[in-house]
């Protein structure tokens, strides 16, 4: 606890030195337009040629030490009700542009394109981004932690790209009532950033140095308005839905069950940069299946959130801590239970302060006993010095009229469970300092005494060094219903270390040895076990990369354990395990229409056994309509009996039609002979109009062996977006 508090008085201090934004310097202004103006991808209102133009880009990648060698040029300008910007993005070769596919929120670094960064609050930590592709694909996100980009935000806009000879040319307007942004403020942060792959070229208007990503918030320039922005005026939106759908279990045979359903949200805008939500009987059979991984693990796997109202505007609960220590982990609200109703309240209070507080209803389930509960949490965040802040959160899970234990025939639940969190976020103005210190703890009926989590780190990264230190703690008796939490009872420490060579020439552009390592204690600090990973990571000119990796491992379990997670047999308490593992990781260069990656892992394992591990991804595309993959996960175990050799394949085709950029189809099938399992989910998503869509989802699962029908589904759902 000492060390703890050394840190973050040490994180405190560190902050307080620093303060000045980077590229304050940078400026441009918007001026409101003279006229009209059609998203149509040609620039012939008098409004672009009266503009103010941003040029003269800065390389990020390969190399950030000179002028963009592509031209890109973006004007901006506004009226009443819009915001517009446009992008002219000449070619840096001939030869066709390269894109994924038409879809949606595509992959960065699979596509040419030109995105933009707006920190619309002025305080370097959130704001929005909005961009396309070459071929008009859309991108837009939130933006939070100086940097980080939620693509599940999704609201109104148009934008418009049209190809020339030498340029493609995109035009987007965003009506104000979509962003958030702070009253009176005429100074937002702004960069503008282009991916060409043809070149491998990477750059912004606003210089940002290679090691972080163009959407860095700490390295915008200024965007000048010449009055304050227009209020958004009345912001209220209403998105009913509407579905059926027709489900049918197979073995044992069941009648086919129909289900209709209505519900919907509902966005209000308390003020320009205060958002309130409500849902009531919301439904999310729309989102995509997981992606499946053979479980080799001792502890619960992660699986991310997709659910939209989960994810939209949810970085203060979902970011909260560590990836493996969340007090709030939104997938524990409504998987398998219905949700009734609920709220969330988020955004800019002022400058300074900011809010996420959130309540769901979920129903009873008769079946297993489960009652109605009650999640709840509230995270406040307040900003300190130049990018820093604290945050406090608050989560607690209630179970509506219930008394533990009345009914022994079903399961017993907890009649309440609580969190209280406590975090101070380090980040530097130039974001070479990244930190956090963190404290925790719970309440639960029973349970006191080593009920409470410390964690901390501290981070260097510049363009040759990436230095970090971490550390948790996480007492035996803490328990988080609603988080995720796959280990208790144990002290942590993380160092990890790299460095990178950049040669003058040549094909490589730089490479360097990395080095990670975990050591588990338990309460008493005695060893647990512990992991060392020495890696040579080269990364070539054409942004392909390769990895050669060296680990060794020991484990003491502390709780019986089937190294097949099979339930064959299990390993005793207490035995020890130690093994070497050698390996090698290549990804292909993205500007191919083919393109590739494997990993491979060779080595010992548990009860003196051995390991092969083979991953790999292929992709072909046909661009910008059709995108085949192929992800694949061939696992080899030699063990002493019971297990003897054991084999697990996975493997995952998939399918991507974008007919549009507003009409989306999917199949993607995955085979998994570990839970002896194979799913086909089939899914055609229409956008008839923006933020509005129509919805075909078709499931099917199989038991492999017999190879049969185990359960089938199909979906349909409308939802509409109305603007009051």
């Amino acid at each position: 606890m000492r060390t703890g508090l050394t840190l973050f008085i040490f994180l405190l201090l560190w902050s307080s030195v620093f303060s000045q934004k980077k590229n304050a310097g940078y400026l441009i202004h918007i001026h409101h337009a003279s006229g009209p103006i059609t998203i149509d991808g040609v620039l012939d209102e008098p409004s672009w040629s009266q503009a103010e133009v941003a040029k003269d880009f800065y390389m990020i990648l390969p190399m950030d030490t000179s002028f963009a060698h592509v031209r890109t040029e973006v004007r901006m300008t506004y009226s009443s009700n819009m915001f517009y910007l446009s992008a002219v993005c000449y070619d840096g070769k001939p030869g066709p542009n390269m894109v994924e596919s038409l879809r949606r929120d595509f992959s960065f670094s699979k596509n040419d394109n030109f995105i933009f960064f707006l920190d619309t609050y002025g305080d370097q930590t959130s704001g929005f981004t909005f961009g396309t592709n070459a071929d008009g694909a859309q991108w837009d996100g939130s933006m939070y932690e100086g940097g980080k980009v939620d693509l599940s935000w999704d609201n109104i806009w148009y934008s418009k790209v049209k190809q020339y000879s030498d340029r493609y040319i995109m035009e987007v307007a965003i009506p104000f009532k979509t962003l958030r942004y702070r009253k009176y403020l005429t100074n937002w942060g702004i960069n503008l950033s282009r991916n060409d792959l043809k070149t491998t070229e990477k750059s912004s208007w606003a210089p940002v140095p290679r090691q972080f990503p163009s959407a860095s918030l700490a390295y915008t320039g200024t965007l000048l308005w010449d009055t304050i922005p227009p209020a958004p005026g009345t912001n209220i939106s209403l998105i009913p839905y509407v579905l059926t759908q027709a489900f049918k279990t197979f073995n044992p045979s069941l009648p086919t069950q129909y289900k209709t359903m209505v519900g919907g949200d509902a966005k209000i805008g308390i003020t320009s940069s205060l958002n309130l939500d409500l849902t009531v009987n919301p439904d999310f059979s729309q989102i995509e299946v997981d992606k499946q991984v053979v479980d080799l693990s001792r502890y619960e796997l992660f699986y991310p959130e997709k659910r939209q109202f989960f994810l939209e505007n949810g970085d203060q609960f979902n970011n909260f801590g560590y990836t493996d220590i969340r007090p709030f982990f939104s997938r524990r609200i409504g998987l398998g239970i219905p949700i009734e109703f609920g709220g969330r309240l988020s955004g800019k209070i002022d400058n300074n302060w900011r809010i996420g507080a959130m309540d769901m209803q979920t129903n009873s389930v008769d079946s297993l006993g489960l009652p109605q509960q009650n999640f709840a949490v509230l995270a406040l965040q307040r900003k300190v010095f130049s990018r820093s802040n604290i945050n406090f959160m608050w989560v607690n899970k209630q179970s509506v009229d219930y008394e533990p234990g009345k009914d022994s025939t079903y399961p017993a639940y907890t009649s309440y469970n609580r969190t209280l969190g406590l975090e101070y976020n380090l980040a530097s103005p130039n974001n070479f300092w990244t930190g956090k210190q963190l404290f925790m703890k719970s309440f639960t009926p029973g349970s006191s005494g080593k009920d409470w989590v410390v964690a901390g780190n501290l981070q260097y990264s510049s363009k040759k060094w990436l230095i970090n230190g971490a550390y948790q703690y996480i007492g035996s008796n803490y328990k988080a219903e609603v988080g995720y939490i796959p280990r208790t009872g144990y002290i942590r420490i993380d160092p990890q270390l790299s460095y990178y060579f950049f040669p003058d020439k040549g094909s490589v552009l730089s490479h360097g040895p990395q080095w990670f390592s975990n050591f588990y204690y338990n309460e008493k600090f005695q060893t647990t076990d512990n992991e060392n990973i020495v890696d040579w990571l080269i990364t070539f000119r054409n942004k392909a990369t390769l990895t050669l990796v060296g680990m060794q491992d020991y484990v003491k379990l502390q709780a019986p354990f089937d190294p097949t997670n099979t339930g064959i047999g299990y390993l005793p308490i207490g035995s020890e395990h130690k093994w070497m593992t050698g390996g090698v990781d290549f990804v292909s260069k993205p500007q191919s229409i083919f393109t590739y990656d494997f990993s491979i892992r060779y080595g010992g394992y548990y009860a003196q056994g051995n390991k092969l591990t083979i991953l790999t991804d292929a992709g072909i595309r046909f661009q910008p309509y059709v995108n085949l993959t192929l992800a694949t996960s061939y696992t080899v175990l030699d063990l002493p009996q019971p297990w003897g050799n054991t084999r697990f394949l996975l493997v995952g085709p998939r399918v991507d039609i974008t007919l549009t950029n507003m009409i989306y189809f999917t199949v993607y099938v995955q085979y998994n002979q570990q839970i002896k399992n194979m799913n086909i989910n089939a899914r055609l998503q229409w956008r008839y109009k923006p933020a509005s869509d129509f919805f075909l989802v078709y499931t099917d699962n199989y038991y492999i062996t017999p190879f049969s029908v185990r359960t089938r589904s199909v979906v349909l759902k409308l939802n509409y977006w109305l603007n009051m």
